[in-house]
């Protein structure tokens, strides 16, 4: 039997973890919890001009509606053409199912976490297939957008899908996030997720109706994150800069504190980190 070090570096933590490899048995369950694959219902954003951005404010510097940093500045109105997005995020099955039609190998990390739920906390397959997709780079969420005749969300698309035309500061308004309102603030001492299905928390999706726009999984976004860009964003269907290299995403995930789950929070990772802390969902134009 061969042993594996796994090494998990999370912005704010350090964590060592000793696996075993997955024996044979892990694949029947990786089929069946494609098979129980259930797409997500789009919606549709209507053309028109939102909020994207945060007002510079400088006299509360522990309140939420106090800035994460300076990429998100200056507030801006945007426009954006209309266009439709899934309602959830990319669920488990989904990505297991893609991956078997493409022939393409399960992450072993995403592997590994799948065994480690059956053997250790007895999880059923059912379970796991609504969870959030994990562990994929951005180059494998952008195949996946591309395989469903889709693509990443830009990231003005994003965020006004979170937060409605009127700069709601969370996709459920102002109130402060708690249990019931978001997947967040968690903690376990392996770095195992914590997630909720892609379709719970119904009663407090985001304006146009879209689940988990705040915490659960941070989420990759099409745009190259551009720590300087929104004082020389377009003002009409911006797409982020030509390069980069980092790729944003959003949303805050189960380990986010409060902030983070701002809907004008910002935030990039290298695109091809593969981490149980981001996840995705598509986009397509009309």
């Amino acid at each position: 039997m061969v042993w594996v070090l796994l090494f998990v570096f999370p912005k704010d933590s350090f964590a060592l973890q000793v696996v075993a490899d997955p024996p044979p048995a892990l694949d029947g369950h990786l089929q069946e919890i494609a098979k129980l694959v259930q797409g997500s219902p789009t919606v549709n954003i209507p053309e028109g001009w939102f909020l994207m951005g945060t007002v510079r404010k400088d006299d509360d510097p522990f309140g939420l509606e106090t800035q994460y940093d300076d990429t998100e500045f200056p507030q801006r109105r945007i426009w954006l053409d209309a266009y439709s997005i899934d309602r959830d995020e990319v669920s488990m099955a989904e990505y297991l199912a893609f991956l078997n039609q493409q022939g393409l190998p399960v992450p072993h990390k995403l592997r590994d976490l799948i065994w480690h739920l059956i053997d250790v906390h007895v999880l059923p397959d059912y379970v796991m297939a609504r969870w959030p997709a994990m562990y994929m780079d951005w180059k494998a969420a952008d195949q996946f957008c591309h395989a469903q005749n889709k693509r990443l969300p830009t990231e003005a698309e994003w965020e006004k899908a979170a937060r409605g035309t009127e700069g709601s500061l969370f996709p459920w308004g102002s109130k402060v996030p708690d249990d019931d309102l978001a997947v967040s603030g968690l903690y376990h001492v392996h770095q195992i997720p914590l997630v909720a299905a892609v379709d719970s928390f119904e009663e407090w999706r985001s304006p146009y109706g879209l689940s988990h726009m705040a915490g659960n999984v941070r989420e990759w976004v099409n745009d190259w994150f551009g720590p300087d860009y929104y004082p020389r964003m377009a003002e009409r269907n911006p797409q982020g800069p030509g390069v980069g290299r980092y790729k944003s995403v959003r949303g805050g995930s189960w380990r986010s504190r409060s902030q983070l789950l701002r809907t004008a929070t910002r935030n990039g990772a290298n695109p091809t980190a593969r981490s149980p802390n981001i996840g995705f969902r598509c986009a397509k134009s009309e």
